[in-house]
């Protein structure tokens, strides 16, 4: 079940549960966007349908926050946040291994095969390679049984499909629990350990600045580590 850590008559923020859908897809799954519809029809009453619009995308696997908006006019607003990179999405994840750089900008070319649903990283004059950007800090390491883990804050400039996962693979890092991009590290039934822990934003009629935050559930492996989201 979905938490709202915030709503009024032109947004709405939730933490997505993991293995959710956010949208509608092919697998005509409950999604939470058509499960805030229903909230919000029922909570206040109203005919026809409910009007909300999706500002971003998170993962089926991942979890964390997610903001909606009330209005057509919200979300324009706020997905002229998302382009200029003013609606600030930050992640935690935990990968396999250690980077070799403590902290780095990630600047790398993806292509995603509609077919298979997966993300690949080529070079930038494949045709329908799109740039992906991200910045990651370590912020701690545990040994454990199967090898070392790293504790990632991952900050998005771009939003591609997959996006955090791929990269962090391709850089010799595969996310816990990620079947598609690290099946050969990673156990089947583990849950992948990518959540949207904090979530910036400028109110689309206020103007005021907002901060969210959120953590993710405990469980292995977040239990390894010590979070302090600030």
């Amino acid at each position: 079940m979905f938490e709202i850590l915030y709503e009024d008559n032109h947004i709405i923020v939730a933490e997505k549960p993991q293995n959710t859908i956010i949208a509608g897809d092919h697998t005509g799954d409950d999604s939470l966007l058509d499960q805030l519809k229903r909230y919000i029809k029922e909570k206040y009453e109203k005919p026809g349908e409910v009007y909300l619009g999706l500002v971003h995308r998170l993962d089926r696997p991942a979890g964390g926050l997610a903001v909606f908006a009330h209005t057509s006019k919200a979300a324009a607003r706020l997905a002229d946040q998302l382009k200029e990179n003013e609606l600030k999405r930050t992640y935690y994840c935990v990968v396999r291994g250690v980077p070799k750089n403590p902290a780095d900008r990630l600047v790398d070319y993806l292509k995603k095969d509609e077919k298979t649903n997966t993300v690949s990283v080529v070079p930038q004059a494949v045709e329908g390679a799109k740039k992906a950007i991200l910045n990651y800090r370590v912020l701690q390491t545990v040994e454990t049984k199967t090898g070392k883990l790293s504790l990632l804050l991952v900050q998005l400039e771009t939003g591609r499909s997959h996006q955090i996962r791929v990269q962090m693979a391709h850089l010799g890092c595969p996310l816990w629990g990620d079947q598609r991009y690290g099946a050969h590290v990673n156990k089947p039934g583990q849950q992948l350990a990518l959540y949207a822990v904090k979530l910036r934003l400028i109110h689309p009629t206020k103007k005021e600045s907002m901060q969210f935050i959120c953590y993710p559930p405990e469980i292995a492996p977040w239990t390894a580590f010590h979070l302090n989201i600030q």
